[in-house]
Parts: structure tokens; sequence; C-alpha cells
């Protein structure tokens, strides 16, 4: 019978009451798909179930079934979302003040070192503390469950009688993706899972029903399985943007494919001997110690055959087209930038995830820019780190620690900013001698004391806007709850069309990108160094991204101007310049945490200060010292995994305890 199909992870009883409400989820939690179009106002395809009672029921008629593959979609991440995404503040990027009475965001316990066995924070796998989105009510074994469903019902071909062919085999390829991708999404948080091949009936002895964690490798084969075969039958565009923008396409489904094995070949999951001990009760071993270098060519060969398709499909990497603006190349190089990421539906956008939008994300980074701009209205919260404002090149395309012609041994000294940088920095201003002569990408995606701040309603002017950053300044850290932590404010996040009221602001909306044809371009080059080391075709993809930011090829630019002009030329250092690239393109987007603990670089980066200036300084002498945030605690292997909860462990006997908890 159908509707006794149920996947459980953690629950060896099921009473009867809840049976009947995984009836009722099946069809009635199916939400909207939102979409967010460039040349038109805000449209929504409203999926509003209608009261269907069984799941039978559910694939009687299209219409009814594609309710249900909605039902599937809702499940996606919220990566747009400063409360709903781990990766935001979970590690050392940036930093939101501890006050709980203006933002509950369980990531920054995480960043604390607080996560716990008991109620674990951020609570993927059984969905809570937002580890299952909004309300806690879209957790992921939730979400493959639905995948299931639909994939087993809709390859009936006695069912939904007036689907066409085609389209059919295409959303049961839409499912499959979406069930790797939820796999994925917990095995990088948890290491091992379940793997959910198909659900399990409820009334299933427990000895099914207490499934255990599935080797490691043997999982990625079958997520890859999942992504080739919905790749063999997903469109490579969409071409009804009115009502599908937001849907699977071959490309999205060629970039998950390129960074689960990019993932699966990198040194946490590679030959690392730390998680030998790490085994099944039956003394089934869950990961593979052996170094394989055979994962980065399958890895490499996926991000090219991603990138083709992208390509193929009209991707390119995003530049600004201008407006009807008179504007400097160097206002127009940092809106390159910055739209590369908040724009619409840009051409470099590969997946927009429709289900994420980022109001709240907009609305928590955004800086008052003038004395009647309100703080509730610009909450400029985000607050990034004073390591990651180190970590960007300076205008000679190099490490700030490296540049044989500049000198940043000591960012305490002042600087007053005269007319070069006066599209940069407020003319006449006095900041950091950070700030200055920094790469285009610092000033499109950081904001700073004195820093200029263009957007639409700046018009031709394109030094209207500036932040004052100082205790007692507009954007300064005086409030009670909404305040900066270090001196930085996030710009690159902020679509340049936001506007202040009287008493208001607005923000236009744009669906969160999950992937972008330079994170694909970037996992190519890390991945083809790590198989043959510096080549042309490395060098290649390195320097598109590179030259779309305003900045020489890395060859060139080592060779002019870093005191370590050899490091391109081996393996090990071209890899750490390929993190360093990744960390400067992708910042702010969710990466880097991720990126970090793949590496296997967590223990390093995720043990040292947070650290920022001094926000509650009134003058210039005072605002710049260095102040000490929080210091960091990273347990490795320990805290590379989330904890299984304890109440789960209790529930399946057969689950084992990530090491360390």
């Amino acid at each position: 019978m159908m509707m006794k199909e149920f996947k459980t992870v953690k629950m060896k009883t099921l009473t009867m009451k809840k049976c009947s409400l995984w009836k009722k989820l099946g069809v009635a939690i199916a939400i909207p798909m939102m979409l967010n179009l460039q040349s038109c106002e805000d449209s929504f395809l409203d999926v509003v179930p209608d009261n269907v009672a069984t799941i039978d029921q559910a694939f009687k008629l299209r219409n009814e079934a594609e309710k249900y593959l909605f039902t599937c979609y809702a499940y996606m991440p919220r990566n747009g979302s400063l409360i709903h995404n781990p990766a935001m503040l979970a590690g050392d990027e940036m930093w939101i003040p501890d006050q709980r009475q203006a933002l509950t965001i369980y990531s920054l316990d995480i960043a604390m070192g607080n996560q716990r066995v008991s109620n674990p924070y951020f609570n993927a796998w059984d969905g809570y503390y937002d580890g299952g989105g909004p309300g806690d009510g879209y957790n992921l074994f939730d979400g493959i469950r639905h995948c299931n469903i639909f994939i087993e019902n809709l390859s009936d071909a006695s069912k939904v009688p007036d689907i066409q062919p085609s389209e059919r085999e295409r959303w049961i390829a839409e499912a499959k993706f979406l069930k790797a991708y939820y796999h994925f999404y917990l095995m990088r948080m948890y290491g091992p899972i379940p793997v959910m091949r198909e659900n399990i009936p409820v009334d299933a002895p427990s000895e099914v029903l207490d499934v255990s964690r599935d080797n490691w490798n043997e999982s990625i084969a079958y997520l890859v399985e999942l992504c080739d075969e919905a790749i063999a039958i997903l469109p490579p565009s969409i071409t009804d943007i009115n009502s599908e923008l937001g849907r699977i396409t071959r490309p999205i489904a060629l970039g998950l494919k390129t960074r689960i094995l990019l993932t699966d070949a990198s040194p946490l999951f590679n030959g690392n001997s730390d998680l030998a001990s790490l085994v099944n009760k039956d003394g089934t071993q869950l990961f593979n110690t052996d170094y394989d270098a055979a994962k980065w060519e399958l890895a490499a060969d996926a991000a090219l055959t991603a990138i083709e398709a992208a390509e193929g499909a009209g991707h390119s990497l995003y530049e600004f087209p201008g407006s009807g603006f008179t504007l400097t190349d160097t206002t127009t190089q940092k809106l390159t930038i910055r739209n590369a990421v908040s724009e619409r539906w840009n051409s470099e956008v590969i997946w927009g995830n429709t289900v994420s939008r980022t109001g709240e994300i907009q609305l928590n980074s955004m800086s008052p820019l003038d004395i009647t701009h309100s703080q509730n209205n610009a909450r400029k919260v985000m607050s990034p780190t004073l390591k990651i404002a180190q970590q960007f090149y300076t205008k000679n395309g190099v490490p700030i620690d490296e540049d044989t012609t500049l000198d940043f041994s000591d960012i305490l000294e002042l600087r007053e900013a005269g007319a070069p940088e006066k599209y940069n920095i407020k003319q006449g201003y006095t900041t950091s001698i950070l700030n200055y002569d920094r790469e285009p990408r610092f000033y499109a995606d950081l904001g700073f004391d004195g820093s200029i701040w263009y957007k639409y309603d700046s018009g031709n002017d394109e030094t209207k806007f500036h932040i004052k950053g100082k205790y007692n300044d507009y954007a300064g850290s005086n409030t009670a709850f909404f305040f900066n932590m270090t001196g930085y404010y996030v710009k690159k996040l902020v679509n340049w069309n936001q506007s202040f009221g009287e008493s208001s602001a607005s923000y236009r909306d744009y669906a969160w990108p999950e992937l972008r044809l330079a994170d694909l371009y970037l996992m190519y080059a890390e991945a083809l160094n790590e198989v043959q080391g510096p080549s042309p075709e490395v060098f290649e993809y390195l320097d598109r991204v590179r030259d779309r930011a305003g900045l020489d090829g890395v060859q060139e630019s080592w060779a002019n101007f870093s005191s370590n002009p050899n490091k391109p030329n081996s393996k090990e250092g071209l890899r750490a310049i390929i993190h360093q690239e990744r960390n400067i393109e992708m910042a702010f987007e969710g990466s880097r945490f991720w990126d970090i603990r793949r590496w296997k670089e967590a223990s390093r980066e995720f043990n040292e200060p947070i650290r920022g200036w001094n926000v509650f300084g009134e003058d210039d002498a005072s605002y710049y010292q260095i102040r000490t945030i929080f210091q960091q605690r990273f347990v490795s292997p320990r805290d590379y995994f989330w904890p299984l909860a304890e109440n789960t462990l209790l529930q399946n006997s057969n689950l084992v305890q990530n090491l360390g908890w």
C-alpha cells in the first residue's frame, strides 16, 4: 500500500498519528517556486495543493504530480539566508553581535565552539535549530523521502496518464538531482550517512528500520550515478523563463557532479588517516583512508564537461553593460564584480535557487549611508573579519605580504585619501593603509570607514555616498542590537538598486546563486593543478577570473611584484595561489567555510582570533586599533563533522557517533 511508504533514519517506532501526518505532508507543504525576472516585476509560480488526501491521488493527474515535484524542490536549503546557511557564520569569514535579542543564529554558536551532542546546533539530520529551514520544517531526510516517493510513482507508466513521456522523464531527472543534492549536503556536514536509495516501509522490522551509515566512497559513487542519470535527460537551459526559472538544467547537474567529485578528491576525504577509526558497529570502515590520485582526474574531467555545457548554454562571466549614467572605469569594474552575484539571472549564474531569497541577507549587510538612514533599515551586522580584509590582493594582484612595491607591515599607520583614490575612498578621509592600493574586488566586496558605496540612486555622482563608521557616526556601532563588529561591511551581496526612503529602505531581491561560472573555472583549475601541476590550461582558467576582476595573470603578477616569483611554478605554490584566489572570488557566498574544511585547513584557520577595528572608537586614533573579538577553538578531527544528536543514537542502535563527540 502506497501510504505505508516512509523513510526513517532515527525512529524505531512510529505512532499512527505521525503516519497520518506524513500522509498529508506528501502534498500539503508544496510551496511557491519564486521567480525573479530581470526585465519585469517579481512574479511567482503559486503551487497551492487542492487538499489531496493521499499520495495515490497525487499521481492521478499531471497538475497534482507537478505539485508533488515542487514539494521536492521546497526542501532546497536556504543558502541565501544568514540564518539558514551555516557557512555564513560558522567559520571565520564574518561575525555578528552576540545579541540574542536581535538575531538568533545558531551557526554563530558553532563558530564560538559551542556545538553539542545534546540538541546540536543547526541539526540538518533531524531538522532542528534552523537545520531544517524556516520553522525547522524542511529537514533533508524528509526531502529525500519525498524524492523517492515521486521517483517511484512517476516511474510507473500507469500513473499520471495525462503527462507527455518526455516530461515524465524530465521530472524524474529533476527529482534524482534533488535526491543527490540533499544527500551531498548532509554528507558535507556529517560525513558518511545512511543513503536512502529507496523508502523503507513503516511496518518493516526493526533490523530494517535501524539503518547504518554507508561507506563514503560507495555513497559518492551512488550520488554520481544519480547525477549522470539526471544529466542524460535534463534540458541544457530553461526556455520558458516566465514559469520555469529555477528548475534544474543539465549544466546545474554537471556542476553538482563536479562539486561532489572535487569534495571527494580533497584532503579531508582523500587519504585522511585521522578518520580510520570511524567504523560501524559491525566493524565496517566508513572511510577508505588510502589516497587516490584518480579522484582529482575525475573531478577535473567533470569540471571541464560542466564548463563546456554551461558555455554552450550561453553562460559567460558577467560584465556590467553600463547604464544611463556616466561612470568611471573604476566604478564600472566594481559593478561588474558585485553584480556577478547580485544581479538577477545574469549570464554568469548557472543555478539560481528560487526557494532562497535574499532580502534578509541584504538588509543585514547594508550600511546607512546618510544621517537620515535608519540603522533598523540597514542593519550592517554582517561584519567581515580583519583576516578576510587582509586576504584580498594588492592592486598588483599578489598577497599583501608578498608585494615588493607596497608595505602593509603596520596597518595601524593612517593615510589621507587624495584625488587618485576618490572613487574608492572619500577624498580627504583618513583611514588605515590596509584600505589603500588594493585590488578591485576589495573595494567592490567590502565597505569600511570612509569607503565609497556606489549604487543606482547615486546617479552620475559616483562619490555621493560613503560610510562613516566611527562610534558616533551614522553607520557607527552605537545601537542596542544592530551594529557592526569589525569595521568592515559586506557590499557584495547588496543589489546596486538598493535605495532609502524617508523612513524605509528598498532591496531588489534576487534568487541566491548556488553556482556561478567563475566557481566552475576555479574548481577546474584546482583539480587540474592536482592532476598535472602548473600548466597553460590551469593558468588560463585562473586568469579568466582574474582578468574579469581587473588583474593581470598569475605568472605576470608574481614575476613582476611578488617576493616569491617562483611560487606559481610548483604544484604546491600554485595550490596556495588557487586557494587564495578562490577565497577572494567566492568571498561571502558561503564557499570558504566548506573549502577550508575539505582542504583540511580548519585546524589552523579556525584556531585563530577573530579581529577587527575598535568600532567603539570615536576618532581616528581610537578607532584604528586592532580589537580581538573572540578566540576561536577548533578541535581536530572532531569539529570537521557535525555530531549526531544523542536522541538519534538512542532511537537507532545501529548508528555510530562521529569521532570525538
